[in-house]
């Protein structure tokens, strides 16, 4: 078993993906903040199904941080991280620096409309997802692979990563990768190690209830009804609710109580000081 390589530059990764390109191998990119959990090894694990080299990007990425966000409390674990990358023979870890990605004078970042302004995590993070655009659009373009993986759980993310992509002509395939969760059924987030054991026990309420809700409006119940008392339920759960809603999965523009066709319900709710986020397909194929 052999370390992945370590690459600190753009000159260090371009080179190195040459290397792999010159000798017709297909390459995946898992872009990841660190702090890695089953996860996010799972990412990897759909990109060795079509690519013979794995990159595993880890980056904390200051701009997508609001300013009532602790950027500096973000976990960083980077040698666990390259532990548990070595055991999944990843090749190569792509770790630059803030001032590599962010030179002195950097002043352009990627403009958002569609699923970036749906009234989601848009409405509680203005800003988060114009630097999640701007850092993966420089991800992809310094790396270049055949494929790049990100995981379903951030699923507002994902259809935002999906859009900006196409609309910039950048030639990656974007996969999604299933959310991993634990045998509770809360979905596995780096964010999970700020729960106390308290807060922790009550966590897998969020799963419950979208389950629960996503039931009912599959056995014909008006979405806005099972909605309204999926609220009721998480709040009286002990969350500060900021959504609980079932909208469209690829525009992620609201949907009526009688459309037919995929769906997808999003959650995102606060307990302590921690932050939780979450999604379930409702419907995933056009009903008929």
């Amino acid at each position: 078993m052999s370390s992945p390589l370590v690459l600190r530059t753009v000159a260090e990764l371009r080179r190195t993906v040459a290397g792999w390109r010159a000798a017709g191998e297909r390459v995946a990119l898992v872009p990841t903040m660190g702090a890695l959990h089953p996860g996010h090894v799972s990412l990897a694990g759909i990109g060795r199904r079509t690519c013979t080299r794995i990159v595993v990007s880890i980056f904390v990425n200051p701009t997508q941080f609001a300013p009532n966000e602790d950027f500096s409390a973000y976990p960083r674990t980077f040698e666990a991280d390259l532990a548990a990358l070595e055991a999944e023979r990843i090749d190569a870890v792509f770790a630059p620096g803030v001032p590599d990605m962010y030179p002195d004078g950097f002043c352009t970042t990627v403009s958002l409309a569609g699923p970036a302004a749906a009234g989601l995590e848009d409405r509680f993070r203005p800003t988060h997802f114009a630097g999640v655009a701007t850092v993966v659009s420089k991800l992809l373009i310094r790396c270049l692979p055949d494929v790049a993986v990100f995981g379903e759980k951030d699923w507002q993310q994902l259809a935002v990563i999906r859009r900006a992509a196409r609309d910039l002509d950048i030639p990656v395939d974007i996969l999604g990768g299933p959310t991993i969760r634990e045998s509770d059924g809360l979905a596995m987030s780096s964010r999970n190690v700020y729960l106390t054991p308290e807060e922790r026990a009550a966590a897998p309420l969020l799963h419950r209830v979208m389950t629960r809700c996503a039931e009912r409006i599959r056995a014909g119940e008006p979405a806005s009804t099972a909605m309204a008392e999926g609220r009721a339920a998480i709040e009286a759960g002990g969350f500060a609710l900021d959504y609980l809603e079932t909208r469209d999965p690829d525009s992620l523009a609201p949907v009526a109580d009688d459309a037919s066709g995929p769906l997808r319900m999003l959650v995102a709710a606060r307990i302590g000081r921690t932050r939780l986020i979450d999604n379930i397909a409702v419907r995933p194929v056009a009903q008929h």
